[in-house]
């Protein structure tokens, strides 16, 4: 052919479906775009060949070529697939919009099952003008006595093109890249977007650099290696689940996400049918608080990553695991609007929350054992999974594990009949084994244990299994007292009783210098205890709800305070303090004030002022004890 020149033409109807696909906000998006479009020419030809309408010469070795030359500033994308004629050039690159692989699947979608075609996300070829000045094209087609061409444009409306010498099968783009390339022309780059757009990709990718240094050992000479490809061609997730091992799902896991600490378990997500969805969700340990970790769900779409994380796509409480899921159905050219509206993204998401917790049940039916032992890990993505998505609830509810001060774990229908009898459908619980020791230790003489909620999402899981099992509370144990640990005593005399709460009212008053103190008195069977602060499990989820959601701005005084302080009558120390009756002496403040932090110790730590006084308080009496002693 004769050199020829003429302007693109751009189809009016589909000028705004380009501006759309195409205004990336990533640049590098380009390389995924053009070795997706070499990894479809393959496809193509191998397609036309099994059908016998193309003869390939033995040139079978199917794969696609970057080649970086930082001198002369250029991106090469070399593949050998079905190539171009100079029709199919006018056709599918001078008539911006015209979907090539589009067309190729209209022609063929009746002639059997296909590879998938990875052109479907639309002539991507356009991208190279992000960062490539001039772009150039040298294509040979399959067929027979076809003329090579080379095609030329400067990112304008005008091209060039004219026959060119090529005798290879196949497409060589050449990127010339302007200033908004440079960052293009490092190979750590060119390496990087690689690996992370094109891992998977269905033909192998090598990377070359241009007349760069070759490898010496240590005694000068030249090492050759045979090249390695970027991407593995058959990743874990397209095999089969009963052909792949253990072994295999770990290192799958530790190359794909650089994480090398191994996995509690996994699902492998291979559905056919009514969609083509195929892929693998990791649990990784979870073991820190939860809203500080973001897992990483790599979404693809016939091999080709598209993003990281899409919550159209993946429940948002899976958005904490890792894994891969390739969906080649999925509608990506549309906005994400459009996907959160889709239902058949809807039945997607439906599909995977529905295969986790499938997996979650088999583990907990199959080796309760096993699935007790890495709960602590879990647990909190579980709560999670159940607060944000009530079908996920629905189907694990009944597997929800409580970790005792026992070191043992429930149901909460285990625990309930555990306590048949004792606990009317409560669930005792403790937020800080350590600082609720001494509560912990009480209830236990009762024969009552508690289940171990310690972790920041906590709050909400109570409320949210309140709300769905209403016959059903959660108590912390120091929110009340049990009516097991009073001693009842037939013969109180009422009027008696009131005027020794009022005057323990009145001495505690005067020393932690309030006038609403709020004091219980009450007979306990632990002797040994003399007071302890109790707080309504209402009003203390509300402090913690609105401290954790105020982000660090709420004030704990900014409501009024509901605690108790509850007193032991049956104490040396308070039998001490109400025999002093009326008289107020150094000795009954000081151990008024020393009950009173030993019980908010119990509680919650001291503030630093506080502590300070309890110290200096607390030698006063030993050496008060000391003198006394010397004295008899």
């Amino acid at each position: 052919m004769s050199k020829e020149k003429g302007n693109l033409s751009i189809h009016s109807e589909n000028i705004f479906p380009i501006i759309k696909k195409w205004l990336y906000s990533d640049h590098d998006i380009f390389i995924r775009e053009l070795i997706s479009n070499s990894c479809d020419a393959i496809t193509k030809v191998k397609r036309l060949n099994s059908l016998g309408e193309a003869d390939l010469d033995g040139n079978t070795d199917f794969k696609v070529k970057v080649i970086l030359d930082e001198t002369e500033k250029t991106l090469k994308f070399i593949d050998n697939g079905i190539g171009m004629t100079d029709e199919e050039v006018k056709k599918y690159i001078n008539q911006i919009a015209f979907s090539g692989a589009e067309d190729f699947l209209k022609t063929y979608k009746d002639k059997g099952d296909v590879d998938q075609i990875i052109g479907h996300f639309g002539l991507g070829f356009y991208s190279a003008f992000m960062v490539a000045d001039v772009v150039e094209i040298n294509t040979f087609s399959y067929k027979q006595d076809a003329a090579a061409v080379k095609w030329r444009c400067d990112g304008g409306t005008e091209f060039e093109m004219e026959n060119s010498d090529r005798s290879d099968r196949g497409t060589e783009i050449t990127l010339y890249l302007g200033e908004q390339g440079k960052d293009f022309l490092s190979e750590y780059t060119i390496r990087s977007t690689i690996e992370k757009y094109c891992s998977f990709m269905p033909y192998p990718i090598y990377l070359e650099v241009a007349n760069k240094e070759p490898e010496k050992d240590k005694d000068g000479n030249i090492v050759i290696t045979e090249p390695e490809a970027l991407n593995d061609v058959l990743p874990l997730y397209l095999k089969q689940p009963n052909s792949c091992t253990d072994e295999e799902y770990k290192d799958f896991y530790r190359k794909t996400f650089k994480d090398f600490q191994e996995p509690l378990f996994w699902i492998h997500l291979n559905m056919d049918y009514p969609f083509n969805l195929k892929g693998i969700l990791y649990f990784p340990k979870l073991n820190t608080e939860f809203d500080t970790i973001e897992g990483r769900i790599k979404l693809y779409n016939s091999q080709v990553f598209v993003a990281d994380n899409i919550k159209e796509v993946i429940p948002e409480f899976l958005l904490l695991l890792k894994g891969v899921i390739d969906c080649p159905d999925l509608p990506l050219n549309v906005s994400r609007s459009f996907l959160q509206n889709d239902g058949f993204t809807r039945k997607i998401s439906d599909y995977i929350t529905k295969k986790v917790a499938d997996k979650l049940n088999s583990l907990f039916k199959s080796d309760r054992e096993g699935f007790e032992k890495f709960w602590d890990d879990i647990s909190p993505f579980v709560k999670y999974g159940l607060i944000k998505d009530n079908k996920f609830y629905e189907k694990v509810e009944s597997i929800i594990l409580y970790k005792t001060t026992e070191e043992k774990y429930v149901t909460v229908e285990e625990y309930l009949e555990k306590h048949t009898g004792k606990l009317d459908k409560q669930v005792y619980y403790v937020s800080d084994p350590v600082q609720q020791a001494q509560y912990i230790r009480m209830i236990k003489e009762y024969d009552i244990e508690a289940v171990i909620l310690d972790h920041s999402i906590d709050t909400a899981f109570l409320s949210h299994i309140e709300m769905k099992k209403q016959d059903i509370s959660f108590k912390r144990v120091d929110s009340n007292i049990s009516e097991l640990m009073k001693d009842i005593d037939e013969t109180i005399d009422e009027e008696t009783a009131t005027k020794e709460k009022e005057l323990l009212t009145k001495i505690f008053n005067k020393i932690l210098k309030k006038e609403d103190s709020k004091i219980q008195l009450e007979n306990l069977k632990s002797e040994d205890l003399a007071g302890m602060i109790i707080l309504p499990e209402e009003s203390r989820r509300m402090q913690e709800m609105m401290k954790q959601y105020s982000m660090g701005g709420f004030n704990p005084g900014m409501m009024p305070s509901e605690e108790t302080l509850v007193l032991n009558k049956k104490h040396p120390l308070i039998q001490y303090i109400l025999g002093q009756g009326d008289k107020e002496t150094e000795m009954t403040d000081l151990i008024a004030q020393q009950v009173y932090d030993l019980a908010v110790l119990s509680h919650k730590p001291l503030s630093p002022e506080a502590m300070t006084s309890f110290i200096k308080r607390s030698n006063e009496i030993m050496k008060q004890m000391i003198a006394e002693n010397q004295t008899m």
